[in-house]
């Protein structure tokens, strides 16, 4: 049924809403970005080959390429979360010296270090209620680029900042857990359960 059906049960539902949603940040101190203002949902690409047999053409698929995801955030104008203060503080953490003629002019940005630095990041769509109806979580991120904003006399809106988000895949989750009995009722019997792109725990219903 749709959620605009006649039925009372099914036409009291609401579809998923752009505006409700809330990205969490493991390796900062708050957690949860709040001054977050507008996120892409993970993408892919899939990479393909071809085969050419007279005057056909005949494709077949490749690779899975995610793409980066794009974050928007305002600044605000707080010591303790300024936004400016803590993605460069991610960049720091993640290996990054200016060059000096100090030890520390030596170090260099590492994976490791650069996942470590901004830890799990988890993109939740909520619900009315504020409860999740879907996750995507983002494996080994790091900052690819980080845009500090334009500055303009004739603009006065609230100051932006736009960063780009590098991983290496991503998980979707139904709701908090990843358990939903539909996502894996069309799996081949005695497979492994999965959601898209991550594996569930079967549920009964």
């Amino acid at each position: 049924m749709s959620f605009w059906s006649e039925s009372a049960t099914e036409g009291s539902k609401d579809p998923k809403r752009n505006f409700r949603f809330k990205i969490e940040f493991t390796g900062l101190a708050s957690n949860q970005v709040w001054f977050a203002k507008k996120v892409g949902k993970p993408n892919f690409s899939i990479t393909e080959s071809t085969h050419e047999y007279f005057n056909h053409k005949f494709y077949y698929p490749g690779r899975v390429e995610w793409q980066p995801v794009t974050l928007t955030i305002v600044d605000p104008v707080d010591t303790a979360v300024d936004a400016a203060a803590q993605m460069s503080a991610l960049v720091v953490a993640a290996g990054y010296q200016i060059p000096t003629t100090s030890a520390e002019a030596l170090v260099s940005m590492s994976k490791g270090k650069a996942v470590a630095a901004i830890g799990t990041i988890k993109i939740i769509q909520l619900d009315s209620n504020g409860v999740a109806l879907e996750t995507w979580v983002l494996t080994n991120p790091f900052i690819k680029s980080l845009k500090f904003g334009d500055l303009d006399y004739s603009n006065d809106d609230i100051t932006e900042m736009e960063m780009e988000i590098r991983y290496d895949y991503a998980t979707w989750e139904s709701g908090g857990s990843g358990t939903k009995a539909d996502l894996i009722s069309n799996n081949p019997a005695g497979a492994s359960p999965k959601s898209f792109f991550g594996p569930v725990t079967p549920v009964t219903e």
